[in-house]
């Protein structure tokens, strides 16, 4: 119903709600926009509503790079359907023609210069209609909001350092509740002396279900002692079953693996001509943490009792509905009597641990009825225990012909899947659901269908015009450490591996790289935005310098949403520094340049945190890279010059951007190495020791 999406409130306001939630990416400013436009108000007199159940649609997760295209797209139909009724409610009053009328900024106004505002109009019942999609939304000659630099609505108060994320909450009564996770993987809770705990100063109750062990106290400063004599008092049983971290890709390419061909017309049978060259690389990536500076947090709140007890639960969760789902089955509580409120929390770039953390804080609520737990996990629990994006390995073979041109190509891959979010597995697919008694482990994650992106297999096939293509997914039907969604899944390490080998083909073949590329890419877009990276970066008439390269790579993500070029230059000494990336993207109509290039940077600047830095690392038991110390990120001092570019959007539709730079990023940066210094890395992160370990002998 349009009521379900766009509300007058009687203050002058428009009441916007949407199923997606803002994760710092600046996405309900551009739904605001988008509305803006179409019922032709001011964009400051729009009220985004947090998601929340039984208020907000029901739009699934906020992830895919998917908001615009597709909340934008239900608003967008939503707010034309308000905007006639509410002409037509005006038209009917004057006894005019709705198409006589004209709107400034919600005021509707006769040709003979009567007007009444969309407020006065409206009645309780106006907007409560379906949306049928047949209300004409607005021409891009029309358009005066969308494509605009318009302020984002979520900044001010982050600015100002005003109190607006999950951690800041504090509700009346509130009691603080802390995890004690087991020690390693397999960890299982023998005993534990619960007596010094619960003798502690401001100690209320300490929970145990089978593994899961937690405590609650009066004030946060006493839940953390707590924690700790709790951990110092609890026997565990354990027992090694990680593989060797030194030599990961041998344990992915050999676990047991469900292999899935992905594309294949013919591209393993070989070209009839002697003259040919066969050409070979492998490429991995090590697992991934999504490292946000604030860890997951959420809060919860059971009222009543028996039948008429109800649950609260305040998250940065990306969805809220499939968490309520994912609740109702963990605790057997009736959806019904359960509602789940979006707070904003620290960058979420996929499945981190906002949904592990509410089913935390649920179960501490149970405990003390009646006051709100907060639960945070602290910096180990999140580098430790959250989804991680999943290690992979990627081999590609290509046969050429004697000037270099790709006649077959072959790419395999390695890996765990990219999907554990909670309502993806068949487990409850929440960190402490499997740590109770009884509780089902997660199982090893899932490949989506390539028609909604692919997970592993995202980006894998090329987009390049090949002859002849074969492309394989070897999906791993054993987890070792939890894998899920982190931001471009598998074509993060697809890329790396396609353009990397595109410029090995390239330089082998003694060709430009930016001309080896265009001369297999026939799709005009991408071929405008290659070129306009290379323009923009001054490719032709870049010099060399001892111990500076420049690299290139190209991509459209999912190969089917937005395309992304990125000319990366680089300073190669006793370490690699990321001087300057050069970003152009065709995304199609943006509603907010300054938010999409927001976004862009971001990608392009975790991608080279990525690239330069971050890997989990883990002995036989259990993760060891459970702080900053450990586990290092890209520093203040250390992020490049970005330039970003927008191509005209050519009266295309929305594309996402919040993922495309990060594959095309990794890889420019990997060409740049082998441009200064004439080493190809091939395993990430390109740290002074993959490097020299890359060096022939």
């Amino acid at each position: 119903m349009v009521d379900d999406w766009v509300r007058l409130a009687p203050d002058g306001i428009v009441e916007v709600r949407s199923g997606k939630v803002e994760l710092g990416q600046g996405v309900l400013t551009a739904l605001a926009q988008i509305v803006a436009e179409e019922l032709d108000v001011d964009v400051a007199a729009i009220r985004m509503t947090a998601a929340a159940t039984g208020v907000s649609p029901n739009e699934g997760y906020t992830a895919g790079s998917l908001s615009i295209q597709h909340s934008g797209a239900a608003l967008r139909m939503a707010a034309a359907e308000a905007r006639a009724a509410l002409l037509e409610e005006a038209a009917r009053r004057w006894d005019v023609t709705p198409d006589a009328l004209t709107v400034t900024n919600g005021v509707v106004t006769t040709p003979d210069g009567r007007s009444v505002a969309f407020w006065d109009v409206a009645h309780a019942d106006l907007l409560h209609r379906r949306v049928t999609g047949v209300a004409p939304t607005k021409a891009a000659s029309e358009r005066s909001v969308v494509g605009t630099r318009v302020p984002r609505v979520d900044l001010p108060d982050k600015v100002a350092g005003r109190p607006r994320f999950a951690h800041d909450l504090h509700l009346p009564g509130m009691v603080y509740g802390r995890v004690v996770r087991p020690p390693s993987r397999a960890a299982a809770l023998r005993s534990v002396d619960t007596a010094a705990t619960l003798a502690s100063p401001g100690v209320l109750t300490v929970v145990r279900d089978g593994d899961f062990l937690a405590v609650v106290a009066e004030r946060e400063e006493a839940a953390l002692r707590a924690v700790e004599r709790l951990r110092a008092d609890a026997v565990w049983d354990e027992r090694a079953t990680l593989p060797d971290e030194s030599d990961l890709p041998a344990f992915l390419t050999s676990a047991p693996a469900v292999e899935t061909v992905i594309a294949d017309d013919g591209g393993n049978d070989p070209v009839a001509d002697g003259g040919n060259e066969f050409h070979e690389a492998r490429y991995d990536r090590p697992y991934l943490a999504h490292a946000s500076m604030g860890p997951s947090t959420a809060t919860a709140l059971v009222t009543g009792r028996g039948d008429d007890a109800r649950l609260t639960v305040w998250t940065h969760s990306q969805g809220v509905y499939l968490l309520r789902r994912e609740l109702s089955r963990a605790l057997d509580v009736a959806e019904s009597r359960i509602v789940v409120l979006h707070v904003p929390g620290a960058g979420c770039y996929g499945h981190n641990g906002a949904d592990d953390v509410a089913l935390d804080a649920a179960l501490l609520a149970l405990a003390v009825p009646g006051r709100p737990v907060q639960v945070v996990w602290s910096r180990p629990d999140e580098l430790g225990w959250a989804p991680f994006g999943p290690a992979a390995v990627v081999r590609i073979a290509a046969e050429v012909d004697q000037d270099g041109a790709v006649l077959r190509w072959r790419h395999d891959v390695w890996g765990n899947g990219h999907v554990t979010r909670p309502g993806f597995v068949d487990a409850v697919g929440l960190l402490a659901a499997s740590h109770r008694r009884g509780g089902q482990q997660i199982a090893a994650a899932g490949e989506p269908p390539l028609a909604n992106g692919g997970g592993a297999s995202r980006n894998a096939v090329p987009g390049y015009a090949f002859p002849r293509t074969r492309v394989v997914n070897h999906l791993l039907s054993v987890m070792p450490l939890r894998t899920s969604a982190l931001r471009s899944l598998g074509a993060f390490v697809n890329v790396f591996a396609i353009e990397s080998f595109m410029d090995e083909l390239a330089v082998a073949a003694g060709r430009d790289p930016v001309e080896y590329r265009l001369a297999h890419l026939e799709d005009p877009r991408g071929r405008a935005v290659l070129e306009a990276a290379a323009q923009r970066a001054g490719w032709a008439q870049r010099v060399a310098v001892e111990s500076r390269g420049v690299g290139v790579a190209y991509a459209r993500y999912k190969n089917t949403s937005a395309y992304c070029a990125v000319v990366a230059e680089v300073e190669a000494t006793s370490e690699v520094r990321v001087r300057r990336l050069v970003v152009v993207v065709d995304a199609g109509l943006v509603v907010n340049p300054d938010g999409a290039e927001n976004q862009i940077e971001g990608g392009a600047i975790q991608a080279t945190s990525w690239a330069l830095k971050e890997r989990v690392r883990f002995d036989d038991r259990s993760v060891t890279s459970d702080t900053w110390e450990t586990y290092p990120i890209l520093t203040f001092s250390e992020v490049p010059s970005v330039d970003v570019e927008l191509m005209p959007d050519g009266g295309n539709p929305s594309l996402g951007v919040g993922e495309t730079a990060q594959g095309p990023t990794v890889a420019a940066i990997a060409n740049a190495i082998y441009d200064a210094i004439g080493v190809r890395v091939r395993s990430l992160p390109f740290t002074p020791d993959r490097i020299v370990a890359a060096m022939p002998d």
